[in-house]
């Protein structure tokens, strides 16, 4: 896969969570502005091969904020972090207006919680900008019975949504949505099932990180995350996507290494 100049293939790579939202369901991801270039010289430092700037919160019961919200939240951020650091940057969220913005900032990335489905601009403008797609499943409403056909359905239609607005093939990423419209019991059985999804023909990005279908509290969840990211270099997935990057990229290295 390639997000701007960089080719990401035969390992399993970080991306970084970092949150300008003052909402956030993990606290320790939430950066206000004048924080953001410490936070994301941490996440490189720590091994992060993408950072993924989110300037809204997608918790359960979230409280939407509008496009123009997001992009006074990301506009400087956004500006800095290109300016200063060599590093792919995926900004996360599903309004065609604000991916404009940021990709005429500099992102290299569209991060989008509803699969290009959300917003019918939205592969249009990931395409003129030449840059890289992360579809995730998502629905309005919870998934009953055989969650399989439903999530991989959707997929499909969203990448063939990509390839006609002209969206490369080897920029596109695909999410099975952890955590979205799912069960604690589905999310397990996506998760363990997770590389179900290959089939499409696309590499895979895993979300877990500190997510309620581990239990307990957010701040207890960081060794059940762990056990996902081992799981997610089995199961051959592309990118892991979590708050704890150090220790994820370590877990990384020992499981390549045992192997």
């Amino acid at each position: 896969m390639k997000i701007a100049d960089k080719v990401f293939e035969n390992y399993t790579f970080v991306m970084a969570i970092v949150n300008l939202t003052p909402d956030s369901f993990w606290k320790e991801s939430r950066t206000a502005e004048d924080g953001v270039l410490f936070a994301v010289e941490r996440a490189i430092k720590e091994g992060a091969s993408v950072i993924d700037l989110g300037a809204q919160s997608t918790r359960p019961g979230y409280t939407e904020v509008s496009a123009e919200e997001e992009i006074k939240r990301l506009e400087r951020p956004l500006r800095l972090i290109k300016e200063r650091f060599d590093i792919p940057v995926s900004v996360d969220t599903y309004f065609s207006e604000c991916a404009k913005v940021a990709l005429s900032l500099g992102a290299d990335m569209i991060n989008d919680i509803w699969g290009l489905s959300r917003d019918g601009k939205m592969a249009e403008v990931i395409a003129k900008s030449n840059a890289s797609v992360c579809i995730m499943h998502n629905a309005k409403t919870p998934l009953l019975g055989d969650i399989w056909h439903p999530i991989e359905d959707f997929l499909r239609k969203s990448v063939k949504k990509a390839e006609e607005n002209g969206i490369d093939k080897d920029r596109i990423i695909l999410d099975g949505g952890i955590g979205f419209a799912k069960s604690k019991e589905q999310n397990l059985e996506l998760l363990e099932g997770y590389e179900r999804l290959s089939g499409l023909g696309y590499p895979l990005l895993l979300g877990t990180s500190r997510k309620s279908l581990f239990g307990g509290k957010v701040e207890d969840r960081l060794p059940q995350t762990l056990a996902s990211t081992r799981l997610a270099v089995q199961k051959n997935v592309l990118f892991v996507r979590v708050h704890d990057v150090k220790e994820n990229v370590e877990v990384i290295r020992r499981e390549y290494e045992r192997s």
